[in-house]
């Protein structure tokens, strides 16, 4: 109930209110954003650019009962856009050699799971770390995305599928 009020607000521009509505769910909104961007600046950068889209256009929210789903197809969008200008290109020299102390074949399933993780088409990507990464229901998935319910069930399918056979059997768990 508190929520829809604090949207109320907001819609009034009320810039507490739409504080208040963020630091509810900041670290959902941050989860999100560093599944995406894998940085912690980024996601921070992600998440400020959602929040000035969201002062501006929070008057085009039909639904107050669906901000937090508007707002994080808004911050996936701004990831998606941060993707997009920066093109991930690291001079070699940039990278620092880092210790890992610790299970070398954890790390090495780890390194293994994202290689061919980014081998998959984007779509199944996205799904993938939404569903198992961030642990969000497919419904929510589904309106997020903007997507039907059955074709984000889909996606994860055919997603883990593929990893399957990456990671050579079909012995893995299936949702």
């Amino acid at each position: 109930m508190e929520e829809k009020m604090l949207v109320k607000k907001t819609k009034l521009g009320d810039k507490d209110a739409l504080v208040q509505l963020i630091m509810n769910q900041k670290n959902d909104y941050y989860r999100l954003a560093y599944v995406y961007l894998k940085n912690n600046e980024d996601a921070l950068d992600a998440m400020e650019d959602m929040i000035l889209i969201l002062y501006e256009n929070i008057y085009t929210l039909k639904k107050n009962s669906a901000f937090y789903s508007w707002s994080k197809t808004i911050l996936i969008n701004c990831c998606k856009r941060i993707l997009r200008e920066q093109k991930r290109t690291v001079p070699l020299e940039a990278v620092k050699e880092l210790s890992y102390e610790g299970d070398f074949e954890e790390k090495n399933n780890e390194m293994l799971l994202e290689k061919y993780l980014s081998e998959l088409d984007e779509r199944h990507q996205e799904v993938i770390k939404l569903r198992y990464l961030l642990d969000l229901e497919y419904k929510t998935i589904a309106e997020i995305l903007k997507v039907p319910l059955g074709t984000i069930r889909s996606r994860i399918y055919y997603g883990i599928s593929r990893l399957q056979e990456k990671f050579g059997g079909d012995d893995l768990e299936q949702d």
